[in-house]
């Protein structure tokens, strides 16, 4: 019934609309005989004066063509139409009385004025009787999306008024900070805390939120839209020309907000319900639970409901705030959290973490991600992300756990600094296990940047536009592929539930993007000019430093062609190249070796022979092993 009411045209409403009108004629003039002539039959009466009926109908349509009433939606009958609607019954009323003369009908004066009144109460409290039901046919239509208005300035206001305009878009509420104003209401909304946006997403069943506050920066829009998103809505930005706009088109101006603004695609929105049969009422472990994408990852998983999430994270700072949020998104959940502080490198930590808390599945997100910062510090950041992953995955496999997730990066394809070949050692590890018998099931899911995270661009432009700019860019040619965090951490465990055993699932991550469009977008996006050659009088500049130690112009996502497709179109499944058992066994010697003696160049060397693809840059050729140098003297051959 809703449906089919929602989907009928323009014409069919109409045609409704002046039948109710039509049929409302006769019922007045009953009536008003009734009152008249004070009986409760007056149908005797009804047939002397009959003929005024169909006169009066057809009176009575011209009237309203003639006022504008005719072509009135539902939704527009306001006071301004129930004066209009006034009019009409005292011309009508004139009409009748007019008729009356002309047929030498011996109706009394009262009669009209009667009719006429009666004739406005029936037209306009029917008018209103389905202004409202049709109104609450929508509201339970789940075609129709629930919006919460964030500010209550000039720019929400509008925005409230064009949303009265659609049927597919209703707002509910408006959110404000401002303590003044809770308790009002503005353009018939009720005004409530933003503290309180919980309650107003339970209690109007919100589906968005729209941020209607064009000068907020894009630091506040990505704390206010991880906030809201954690409540399950999707959450809207107007941009900050927005405000000069007004109108139907304001509404289109709408961008989705916080970092997914950056994106020229659409993100995921529920897309853990087919995966979380794999984490339901299991012990799941994740590693580096503190960083961008483990919080993700603890908060994504929360979802399906295990039976325990156990923190595990080296940053006694990022342990804090992860426990502090997790325990309150899971007050209601029955999930127990466990914080452990500690180092996934420790044999002796991560063996009884395992055991005490009967872990079934471990994601391991802990990694030295910043590739300037590990390229100076090269032997810790093996020690962290190569030995580290290989004791975490060897004691997972001792203990019996049932999946194990390797979150690895793009730039561990041929890779070209030292993070990046120490994201494809520990590859190279979990292959090696996933091809051993045992129980655990090993698989790798490698993506690109994730907009937002720690150490990554967004922050740093982000800073330097608040500082009033230059925006730093190390070349006008690179490009780094991005999805965002949440979209990251969503496909990282339904991989993670494909999973059948040596897996190296390849996030779609859509086309490429230029960092210097992500610049400006971000410069125009806080409401400020690119200065350049093209616009010299602009506020913010982007600079050129060069590429930095171990940077590529492009990343890749994959080394060797014959990608497979999965249950899932954004997840790919791709075959690399393994190490032997011999081989890995002797690769982790050496590494082992070379950090315990303190050796940087040992290190290097270590990793040049397991992972053939990396090519350091100051290490000595005969370091190196023989087919590195082989490949390298063949590129750098003039004949080539």
């Amino acid at each position: 019934m809703m449906k089919r009411v929602i989907t009928l045209n323009r014409t069919k409403k109409n045609l409704i609309l002046l039948t109710v009108d039509l049929v409302t004629v006769p019922v007045a003039f009953v009536l008003a005989l009734s009152v008249q002539f004070s009986t409760l039959s007056p149908l005797w009466r009804l047939t002397v004066y009959w003929p005024l009926v169909p006169l009066l109908m057809i009176a009575m349509a011209a009237l309203t063509m003639t006022l504008g009433l005719r072509w009135m939606r539902l939704k527009d009958y306001d006071l301004k139409a129930v004066l209009g609607t006034g009019v009409l019954a005292a011309l009508l009323g004139v009409t009748s009385a007019a008729l009356a003369a002309l047929g030498e009908k011996s109706l009394p004066g009262g009669f009209h004025f009667i009719f006429a009144l009666v004739f406005f109460t029936l037209y306009a409290s029917t008018r209103l009787f389905m202004q409202r039901l049709i109104l609450e046919i929508y509201h339970r239509s789940r075609s129709v999306t629930r919006v919460a208005i964030y500010g209550t300035g000039r720019t929400g206001m509008t925005l409230a008024t064009a949303l009265r305009n659609r049927v597919d878009i209703v707002p509910y509420a408006f959110l404000d900070d401002n303590a003044s104003l809770r308790g009002l209401n503005v353009c018939g909304l009720p005004v409530h805390s933003g503290v309180h946006v919980a309650r107003v997403v339970a209690q109007f069943k919100i589906d968005r939120v729209i941020l209607a506050i064009p000068s907020l920066s894009v630091h506040k829009q990505t704390h206010l839209s991880q906030r809201f998103e954690k409540l399950g809505v999707e959450v809207q930005a107007i941009p900050a020309f927005a405000q000069l706009i007004g109108g139907d088109e304001l509404l289109e101006k709408l961008l989705p907000a916080g970092p997914a603004a950056l994106l020229s695609r659409d993100t995921l929105h529920n897309e853990m319900d087919s995966g979380c049969n794999a984490y339901a009422g299991l012990n799941v472990l994740i590693s580096g639970a503190g960083g961008s994408i483990g919080t993700e990852l603890c908060r994504q998983i929360l979802r399906c409901r295990p039976a325990r999430i156990v923190l595990f994270e080296m940053s006694e700072l990022a342990l804090y705030n992860a426990d502090s949020e997790l325990h309150m998104l899971a007050a209601d959940s029955g999930v127990e959290i466990v914080p452990v502080l500690g180092s996934v490198a420790d044999p002796v930590l991560v063996t009884h973490v395992l055991a005490d808390y009967r872990i079934n599945a471990v994601l391991h997100a802990a990694a030295y991600k910043h590739v300037p910062l590990v390229e100076a510090n090269l032997r810790v950041g093996m020690a962290n992300n190569a030995l580290g992953t290989t004791v975490l995955a060897q004691k997972s496999r001792e203990a019996g756990v049932r999946r194990f997730v390797l979150v690895s990066s793009d730039k561990a394809v041929r890779p070209a600094n030292v993070m990046g070949a120490s994201k494809r050692f520990a590859e190279l590890v979990v292959q090696d296990l996933a091809a051993r018998p045992g129980r655990t099931i090993f698989s790798i899911v490698r993506f690109g940047n994730v907009l937002g995270s720690s150490g990554s661009v967004i922050p740093l432009f982000q800073e330097q536009i608040a500082c009033g700019g230059p925006v730093t860019l190390t070349d006008e040619g690179v490009t780094r592929y991005f999805m965002t965090i949440q979209e990251a951490a969503r496909l990282v465990l339904l991989a993670g539930s494909f999973a059948e055993g040596g897996e190296v699932f390849v996030l779609d991550m859509g086309s490429p993007v230029f960092i210097r469009d992500l610049a400006r977008k971000m410069i125009e996006g806080a409401g400020y000019r690119v200065r350049d050659a093209a616009n010299p009088d602009g506020d913010i500049e982007i600079v050129t430093t060069g590429l930095r130690p171990g940077e590529k112009m492009h990343e890749e996502l994959m080394m060797r062609k014959g990608a497979m497709t999965t249950a899932h179109p954004k997840i790919i499944s791709v075959r690399e190249d393994t190490l032997s058992e011999l081989e890995m066994a002797a690769a982790l010697r050496d590494l082992r070796e070379a950090i315990d003696a303190g050796s940087d160049a040992g290190v290097l060397g270590a990793l040049a022979r397991a992972v053939p693809e990396y090519r350091p840059q100051s290490l000595p050729a005969s370091a190196l092993p023989m087919q590195v140098v082989t490949a390298s003297a063949a590129k750098d051959s003039p004949a080539q």
